[in-house]
């Protein structure tokens, strides 16, 4: 799996670099970002699991020496509950922070400075068995989540905006590829034969400094992004090298002409807060969409599917020695699936993938229930049910797994960028904490009909996404606003005159 893994990342290397449009600058912007980035954000879903056994011996070792007694069951399970769920709530500080971070910093040195949270939660979580405090451990968690509430907002963002609208789609891709790498990287550190050792757990969160090390050496010789040095710096000389350095060419003046455009009409606006994009009727179904999408990104049960990995697999027959190593299917998977979608996504479109990874979804929730349902019945359907795993996540990986965060950059101007992706990194974590929260009890009410209710969610996503969303392959900002304007009632509807109030107007978003 681990070959086969390498052998996909390499396939994507090969395109990429067979591409004209991906210059080196701009390859390496793109692995280095998102290995101190989403990297750490995938890495950090799974390496919990693996000690779990020896983390919570852990607690109870030094509640012990504490209080001089064991730790209740009912306090264990609700200290490693804390644990496994801090980190979603530390995600929705950073959401919440990052806006005034990427506007006073800028894209690039806000995810310079994020690893400052990376590197101060990675000691304490690895310092945390030594110290013998396991406050050390829960707070390194929630630190870890701000770090990677603060990257998977910036890290988008900072790809939008240094990629060429030809491979827009590719580039925002590898945000969803190393998250899968980071996943399965985390399941593979957590072998018996590796880090998964009572004595050895605190090293897998010590690894984290590593690819934070990587990023801290590498993106200081990229440049910023060049529409913030231009419509937020207005800085023309540093944006038309940091334009010559990620297209690879000389002669960029076309390229600074169009964002020197949207610039003319921004200049005196100022950074959209929050609450004005909200408000801004021109953006209402864009944000809708953003909603919509992040929502289902999270509540579409991939992560019950996690939940519910172990247990079927033992159902199925399988040694429970050997279930780590067949847990490793899921994240091998999960990153050749990733790897397929950004290889075809400027061909397919984003929209095909987005309907049909949910679509896919439906189908296989719908057979797990039944196969769940019946397995003690028939002796071969839990394989069936270990199929309807993989093929889950393959579907979730192919488009749920990152377009959303690629629309996110490609629906908004700059000034409106920062909060669309506060608004969409929110939903995520609340989503995310919601999942976290509620499934055990919808799982414990509903028992293998549970996923039912994730068949529903993204049978819903797909409905609206069919209806609503465009297709923003290859698009401009304006035309991608124009494919909205008709629902946001921005065109009268028997001319393409623009309409506001019913007097005719040309709206800034237009402007580009």
């Amino acid at each position: 799996h681990f070959l086969l893994t390498c052998l996909g990342v390499g396939w994507l290397m090969n395109c990429i670099i067979s591409q004209k449009d991906w210059s080196g600058s701009l390859i390496v912007a793109s692995l280095a970002g998102a290995f101190g980035s989403s990297f750490l954000y995938g890495y950090n879903l799974s390496v919990v699991n693996a000690p779990a056994v020896y983390i919570k011996k852990f607690y109870n070792e030094t509640w012990q020496r504490r209080y001089g007694f064991s730790v209740e069951e009912s306090t264990l399970t609700l200290l490693w509950s804390i644990t496994v769920s801090i980190f979603a709530i530390g995600g929705l500080v950073g959401a919440i922070i990052v806006t005034p971070i990427v506007k006073f910093f800028g894209r690039k040195c806000t995810l310079l400075l994020n690893n400052v949270f990376a590197v101060v939660a990675a000691l304490l979580m690895s310092l945390s068995s030594l110290a013998g405090s396991f406050e050390m451990l829960i707070l390194g968690r929630i630190i870890m989540g701000v770090d990677a509430g603060i990257s998977l907002s910036a890290l988008p963002m900072y790809l939008s905006e240094i990629s060429p609208k030809e491979i827009r789609g590719s580039l925002g891709q590898v945000t969803a590829i190393f998250i899968c790498i980071g996943v399965f990287t985390g399941q593979v550190l957590g072998l018996p034969e590796i880090f998964g050792k009572e004595s050895r757990w605190p090293y897998l969160f010590g690894m984290i400094i590593v690819p934070s090390l990587i990023q801290v050496v590498v993106l200081p010789f990229l440049p910023e992004s060049p529409r913030y040095l231009l419509l937020e710096k207005h800085d023309t000389s540093k944006a038309e090298k940091a334009f010559q350095t990620f297209l690879g060419k000389d002669d960029v003046s076309h390229e600074v002409e169009e964002v020197l455009s949207e610039s003319r009409v921004q200049r005196n606006t100022k950074l959209v807060s929050v609450l004005q994009l909200l408000r801004t009727h021109a953006v209402r179904w864009q944000v809708i969409t953003v909603v919509a999408t992040m929502g289902c990104y999270q509540l579409c049960g991939l992560n019950a599917i996690w939940y519910y990995t172990n247990s079927i697999f033992s159902e199925a027959g399988i040694n429970h020695e050997t279930i780590p190593y067949v847990t490793l299917s899921t994240g091998a998977i999960e990153t050749v699936a990733a790897v397929f979608s950004g290889l075809v996504i400027e061909r397919l479109g984003r929209r095909p993938l987005l309907i049909g990874g949910f679509g896919l979804m439906v189908v296989f929730f719908a057979v797990l229930t039944v196969s769940l349902t019946l397995q003690n019945n028939v002796h071969w359907l839990p394989y069936l049910s270990i199929f309807c795993i993989l093929a889950i996540i393959a579907s979730f990986c192919i488009g749920p797994g990152g377009i959303p965060f690629v629309l996110t950059g490609e629906f908004f101007q700059q000034s409106q960028r920062p909060a669309a992706f506060m608004i969409a990194g929110t939903v995520n974590w609340l989503s995310n904490f919601a999942v976290g929260l509620l499934f055990p009890f919808i799982q414990s009410g509903l028992q293998t009909y549970c996923f039912l209710v994730f068949a529903a969610i993204c049978s819903a996503g797909a409905i609206y996404l069919f209806f609503v969303l465009p297709e923003t392959k290859n698009k401009t900002l304006n035309e991608i606003s124009q494919a909205f304007a008709k629902r946001n009632k921005l065109l009268h509807p028997n001319t393409s005159q623009l309409f506001i109030n019913g007097k005719p107007q040309i709206p800034k978003v237009f402007l580009i």
